[in-house]
């Protein structure tokens, strides 16, 4: 067998066999087969697709490049959530230990982000003193005494992805939907989780623009799931405005905190009911999201979550009194430039601008400064007066402090009439609309 007759081979659009793409895969992260070559072959992939068997023999090898986590130790229900990211997405924050509360176990590898806000390890590693590298013996070990861990992801898991997605950020091939389905469903099963919810994000700051796009991921990844014995449904959730109202990691942090205190934005508060109703249905814990959103809104009201949160946190070695979070020297208000309704918050630029003043990386080796960001303080559709501060920013970076203000400036869109309001789940893939009889779908 050999590299160059399976990049023809694809190039023709002709559909490889699982052994041809275990080749591949293996030979890759041995060193046996070059760059060169596998950048050849993902360009083919995004120019000719990938049929189903494909895509399931691609995650199977990504999954199999290295450990696969056994959780049969740890007693209880296991489950894991992922997003696709998003500007000032920090529903891990909430959702985990909620889902603790309610009685659940979550184990979950997370991890950093390259761009203009933090992956949830960035976020986490904001909280003084918390430690997100562990041995699997302490994950283990917290897992069954506080139900929820969160780490970051392990070099032995899925060692291949690493590689290939490194490959494809520099080749211009991470536009596809089986590789990227391959991606992230071959973390989520060598994590081990049994069920799973993720979050597709759709609009402005989301990765998938549109809701076709967004709706064949989600169908790929479902299928690869239920493939490999997991339970999985998908979530459709808009990013056509930052979701709540800080981003940056300390600022996010911060707002996850009063969500669980009961004080946080509605749409945060929402979405994360509405990814913890879907994992309580698919665990048989709940008959329909209704009844799931009633038993998680309990449990954030009564302060059980926020009970929870602190253990988790404690747990790690970090300080989960927001009072210790990092500051930023500087809190600049942007003012609004006229009087109207904010018909539109542009998610992209909001995280553009945030990474200007520090919260992300541009590179891999780059180090985000916890405190910095920027915390809105309207809405779409609030109505707003001129000079009315629309938010702050948040830095120590004042060179491109600047720059940044016009960027979120350039953000809103001010008009003399409100706008029709927008539904925050565009759509679900593995449990119908009405949250009765999941899994289907």
């Amino acid at each position: 067998m050999r590299a160059v007759d399976i990049i023809e081979k694809k190039k023709q659009g002709r559909e490889l066999v699982p052994e041809e793409i275990a080749f591949l895969v293996e030979g890759y992260v041995q060193g046996e087969i070059p760059d060169y070559q596998v950048a050849a072959w993902l360009m083919a992939v995004c120019l000719r697709g990938m049929g189903s068997v494909e895509t399931a023999a691609l995650t199977q090898s990504l999954v199999h490049s290295g450990e696969v986590l056994d959780l049969s130790s740890i007693p209880g229900v296991k489950v894991d959530k992922h997003s696709t990211g998003g500007v000032g997405d920090k529903t891990t924050l909430v959702l985990a230990p909620l889902l603790a509360s309610a009685g659940l176990t979550v184990v979950k590898m997370s991890g950093r982000s390259l761009g203009f806000t933090g992956g949830t390890i960035d976020k986490l590693e904001a909280i003084p003193g918390i430690r997100t590298r562990m041995s699997w013996e302490e994950v283990v070990a917290q897992a069954r005494r506080v139900g929820v861990v969160v780490v970051g992801q392990s070099e032995n898991l899925v060692p291949a992805d690493k590689k290939l997605y490194a490959l494809r950020d520099a080749t211009a091939t991470v536009d596809s939907v089986p590789l990227i389905a391959a991606s992230v469903m071959s973390k989520k099963i060598a994590a081990g989780a049994g069920a799973m919810v993720l979050d597709v994000k759709v609009g402005d700051g989301a990765f998938m623009r549109t809701e076709a796009e967004a709706q064949e991921l989600a169908k790929v990844m479902v299928h690869l799931g239920r493939e490999a014995g997991r339970q999985v449904a998908v979530l459709l959730t808009s990013m056509d405005e930052p979701l709540g109202t800080a981003v940056g990691n300390a600022l996010e942090v911060a707002e996850a905190v009063e969500t669980l205190q009961g004080r946080g934005p509605d749409d945060l508060r929402a979405l994360c009911l509405e990814l913890g109703a879907t994992l309580l249905g698919l665990t048989g814990r709940a008959v329909s999201l209704d009844e799931g959103r009633g038993v998680l809104a309990g449990l954030l009201d009564s302060g059980a979550a926020w009970d929870k949160y602190r253990e988790w946190v404690g747990a790690q070695g970090g300080d989960p009194d927001p009072a210790a979070l990092p500051a930023a020297p500087v809190r600049q208000p942007f003012p609004a430039p006229a009087t109207g309704y904010v018909r539109e918050i542009r998610s992209r630029l909001v995280g553009q601008a945030a990474g200007l003043l520090g919260a992300g990386r541009g590179r891999l080796d780059e180090v985000p400064d916890p405190a910095a960001g920027i915390v809105l303080a309207v809405k779409r559709g609030d109505r707003v007066e001129e000079g009315q501060p629309l938010g702050y920013l948040h830095t120590r970076r004042l060179k491109t402090l600047p720059e940044a203000t016009e960027m979120v400036r350039c953000a809103f869109a001010i008009g003399p009439t409100a706008p029709e309001p927008q539904a925050l789940v565009r759509g679900r893939v593995g449990a119908d609309a009405s949250g009765e009889g999941f899994g289907a779908g």
